[in-house]
Parts: structure tokens; sequence; C-alpha cells
């Protein structure tokens, strides 16, 4: 007998890693769908897709915002000198 292996049923890994790809727009459709028949049944998978979309809605609200590049390399510049001032 042969068995066939159902390509969407998923493990609750592959499922956190599809939910994290979800939270960077970085999901397929197939994972996507594959993922939402997971949530049907599972609730360790629908608690924390749950939780990963909170999070990623608290951080858009936040409006983190990240120095650029440039910027870095003044205040590594500024931290060396300090220290080899020290």
């Amino acid at each position: 007998m042969s068995t066939k292996k159902n390509n969407l049923l998923i493990s609750c890994e592959e499922a956190k890693h599809i939910c994290d790809k979800m939270q960077y727009g970085e999901a397929t459709f197939l994972e996507k769908l594959k993922l939402n028949l997971r949530i049907l049944w599972c609730k360790a998978t629908k608690s924390y897709s749950k939780r990963n979309v909170n999070l990623t809605k608290l951080c858009q609200e936040a409006e983190i915002k990240t120095l650029d590049t440039q910027k870095k390399n003044e205040m590594k510049e500024k931290i060396n000198t300090s220290q080899s001032q020290a």
C-alpha cells in the first residue's frame, strides 16, 4: 500500500515559519492556504498566529524609525574615538 503525503497538512513548526513569513509579506498563496487550514483545527497555531498579528500591528502603530547607515557610521566613529582617548 502506497501512502501519499497530503501537501496541505503542515506541522506546527512549519505553520510558525509561514506565519512569520506572512508578517513580512513573504508567504505565497499556497503557504497562506496551508496555514489557514491548520489554524482551523490547531489551537497552538491559532494562538501563535494571533500573537504574531498583534505584534505586527503594534510595531506598525509605533512607527519605529531606524538610523540610516551614515548616522550609524558616525556614531561608531565617535565611540571608537572616545575609547581611544580613554
